[in-house]
Formats: structure tokens, C-alpha cells, sequence
């Protein structure tokens, strides 16, 4: 089965998705191996690889690690043309359309078509929508755009059905990593019961019954990251992922 429908059909039989974000530059080696043992286990549904700036970390590395451990589906989640590898099962192929720079829109997308064709990695189409969370994240400084302002939720409505109108296949509401503020129930609300493609929320997600208050409001999947960079809360991502799984409880 391909990616996408497999996501799909998790999101249907168990309420949502879990998504782990693994950023290459912050996990890496035996800790990403013993990382990799514990989302297993744990039940999370899918990884998602990547980052908006790699410094240091390896992309094939880590998504070869992954596999070697898991048989969970390794998802390149892109912050640029640079990071793609063959080693992946897909690519969340991102289109950032909450902002007007036509290069995350579109431009660099030219540029990463023929290389995802040649690779054979599945691309799964997504609206990239960064919401306003208290700070500046990493994504909106590099990409250079500005975020939706968490308190005009039909913003969010008007782009994500913008999206989902032209052909893509998902839209992602993000807050951004490490961010003050999550993306408020009611936009989430609003969005989800207004489009017909699945919703996916992340950044600024730190306790279980956060996540589960995001399903609650209408997401088909919930991604976490940042949180799960330090070891001493690796123990929680069962906690998160039973949160996330309101069917299966």
C-alpha cells in the first residue's frame, strides 16, 4: 500500500495519526536507534524526517536508521530541494501557502519534481499554512514569510479551502517547532469541518491531553517534535500516541 492511503486509513480506524518529527541535526546514531525502538513500541503511526535548516545531520542516515529498526513509514518533511533521498517512503510535498513568497509556493517545487520522479519517492501533496504562535519560529525566518494571525481562523478556512480546491492532498496547520503557543482549537475547528482532505496540526504540543484536544477539535493527525528531542520525555510518546488513537481506547 502506498503512503498516503495507509495514513488515511490509520486516521479512519484509529481517530487520528501520530507523526513523529525527527530532525536529522538533533537526533542521530544510537540515540536515534534507541529513539526508533521507542516510537515502535509506542504506536506512533509514521515519521516524519527533516528540518527547516540541517547544519550537520545526515538525511539518509537517519531515514536508513528508521527503517533499519522500524517498519514504520519514513516521510521526508523537506526545508528544501537539498533534502531528499531514495531511502524514503514519501515526501509531505509542502507548498507553503499561508505566505507570498512564490519560491515556497512554487518555485523550489519545479526544481524537486524531476528529482522526486527519479527517485521514485511518492510525494504527497500538502498546504503549508505557518500559524502565528508567539514567536518566531525557524520556519518563518528562513522561509521568510509571515504567519496567519491565531486569531482570524477563517484566514486559515479561506486558505486551506484555496488548497484543497486546487488538487492537494492535505493541509498542515503549523505552529512551528519549539512554539509558545499551539494553533488554537477553534481554528482547527473551523477548518476541519469545512474541508474534505485531512488536517494536520503541529508545533508547541507538550502533554497528551493537548494532543487529544486537537483530535477532539478536528485534526487527522497530530505531529510532535521538539518535545521529543530530550531523552527524559521519550517515556511519554506511548502517553501521546494512546492520546491520539481515541478509537483504539
Amino acid at each position: 500500500m502506498k503512503v498516503f492511503p495507509y495514513l488515511k486509513d490509520i486516521a479512519v480506524k484509529k481517530g487520528a495519526g501520530y507523526l513523529l518529527l525527527v530532525d536529522p541535526d538533533k537526533i542521530e546514531g544510537e540515540k536515534l536507534a534507541e529513539f526508533s525502538d521507542i516510537c515502535r513500541d509506542a504506536g506512533v503511526d509514521a515519521f516524519l524526517i527533516g528540518g527547516s535548516l540541517l547544519t550537520k545531520g545526515d538525511l539518509s542516515e537517519t531515514i536508513e536508521i528508521i527503517k533499519s529498526r522500524t517498519n514504520i513509514p519514513a516521510i521526508i518533511f523537506p526545508g528544501g530541494v537539498e533534502q531528499l533521498s531514495p531511502l524514503a517512503d514519501a515526501v509531505l510535498y509542502i507548498s507553503l501557502i499561508s505566505g507570498r513568497n512564490a519560491e515556497q509556493i512554487f518555485g523550489k517545487h519545479v526544481l524537486a519534481a524531476p528529482i522526486i520522479k527519479q527517485m521514485g519517492i511518492e510525494p504527497i501533496s500538502c498546504g503549508y499554512m505557518l500559524i502565528e504562535s508567539g514567536k518566531t519560529t525557524t520556519a518563518e525566518y528562513i522561509s521568510g514569510s509571515r504567519p496567519i494571525p491565531r486569531d482570524k481562523p477563517e484566514i486559515a478556512l479561506s486558505t486551506a479551502l484555496a488548497a484543497e480546491y486546487i488538487g492537494m492532498k492535505s493541509v498542515y496547520l503549523e505552529a512551528g517547532s519549539g512554539a509558545e503557543n499551539s494553533v488554537p482549537a477553534e481554528m482547527i475547528q473551523l477548518v476541519s469541518s469545512q474541508v474534505n482532505i485531512p488536517v494536520i496540526v503541529g508545533g508547541g504540543i507538550t502533554t497528551a491531553n493537548e494532543a487529544r484536544e486537537k483530535v477532539e477539535s478536528g485534526a487527522s493527525f497530530i505531529v510532535t517534535g521538539n518535545y521529543f528531542e530530550e531523552p527524559e520525555n521519550w517515556g511519554k510518546i506511548k502517553d501521546f500516541a494512546e492520546a491520539v488513537h481515541f478509537k483504539n481506547n
